[in-house]
């Protein structure tokens, strides 16, 4: 086969052989046929462990033919999901390198990327401190409503009530339409001290509301999760329900809600991006002006890969927690 493209011009005209892109030397197709020259190896090892399984049965030696049995049925189902991993990494790149690299063009042009870092990163320091704040205020208006929403006995019930509303409606309400609404209503409906908050607080505020109402839903589970013993000994003691919550339950509750709250965060980090829809100039309205300027999506692309490189680390440290938090169960049952 050629290694030439034919390609076609106006029409009319005919066509005519041009020669590969210089940053193309390898086709879509041979990428794939070269990860595929690497497959082999592995289903011949499978092959040659059954046979030696089958010899060992021959003579005898039924230990070592299941020993040799299971390395080959491991070998071969290491052999097929190898097979599938290099599939998909193979459609990747004939999907790249399609349309004379027209995806890479569009979305990871490394122009477009170098000229367009700056203003990304000026937009996106106004995400970090978003979230920053927006974690910090969180975490405390959370506790308080899961507390409310655990306080006993009919006196409480309203209050329980309104606690209950609160993460139903929130929760239930998209963030986005919770962040235009208090972004551009309070301001319109004039309510006092509210109104003249600037809008990164406004933004601030909308997000604190919804997350709280999420986070609130974990701390409560945690909470839960508890044996009631241990605030029954508490209130023998003298101490008061928020007394034995804070002391008492919530280091315990703490320890296993980690996991699932850095998870919250993480949405949080993300669900940033969503500010931009009432005029802030975050990192992603700073890649839209540069993208409508440029026609070319690669500064938007830039905006999700600073965002990966920050929500990444957080999502393997929740992923490491859990693994640790499994280990110690299973310590513990055994």
């Amino acid at each position: 086969m050629s290694g030439d493209i034919l390609q076609s011009a106006a029409p009319g005209d005919t066509m005519v052989a041009a020669p590969p892109p210089a940053r193309a030397a390898l086709t879509g197709r041979s990428h794939a046929l070269l990860l595929c020259a690497a497959l082999p190896p592995f289903g011949w090892v499978a092959v040659h462990q059954y046979l030696r399984a089958r010899g060992r049965a021959r003579d005898g030696d039924a230990y070592a033919a299941r020993v040799h049995l299971s390395r080959a049925r491991e070998w071969a189902w290491y052999a097929v999901a190898t097979a599938v991993a290099v599939l998909i990494v193979g459609l990747v790149v004939v999907s790249l390198t399609s349309n004379d690299h027209a995806v890479i063009t569009t979305f990871f042009n490394g122009q477009v990327l170098r000229d367009s870092l700056p203003s990304v990163l000026t937009g996106f320091w106004l995400n970090v401190r978003m979230f920053l704040l927006a974690e910090a205020l969180v975490l405390p208006w959370a506790f308080l409503v899961a507390a409310v929403r655990m306080m006993p006995g009919r006196a409480f019930r309203p209050i329980r009530a309104l606690a209950i509303v609160y993460v139903d409606l929130f929760r239930g309400m998209p963030a986005v339409i919770v962040i235009y609404l208090i972004a551009f209503g309070l301001p319109i409906a004039g309510l006092p001290v509210l109104a003249g908050l600037s809008g990164f607080k406004l933004c601030v505020l909308a997000l604190v509301l919804v997350y709280g109402a999420y986070v609130s839903e974990v701390f409560r589970a945690g909470l839960e999760s508890v044996h009631w013993s241990q605030s029954a000994a508490a209130r023998s003691l003298g101490l008061s329900h928020l007394q034995s919550v804070r002391h008492v339950v919530a280091p315990q509750a703490i320890r296993r809600i980690i996991p699932p709250l850095l998870n919250d965060f993480i949405g949080l980090q993300k669900d940033t991006a969503l500010v931009s829809f009432v005029g802030l100039l975050d990192a992603f309205n700073q890649s839209r002006i540069i993208a409508s300027n440029s026609f070319n999506l690669s500064a938007v692309t830039g905006v999700g890969l600073v965002f990966v490189l920050i929500t990444v680390p957080l999502a393997r440290l929740v992923d490491y927690l859990t693994a640790r938090d499994m280990r110690r169960t299973q310590a513990g049952a055994a």
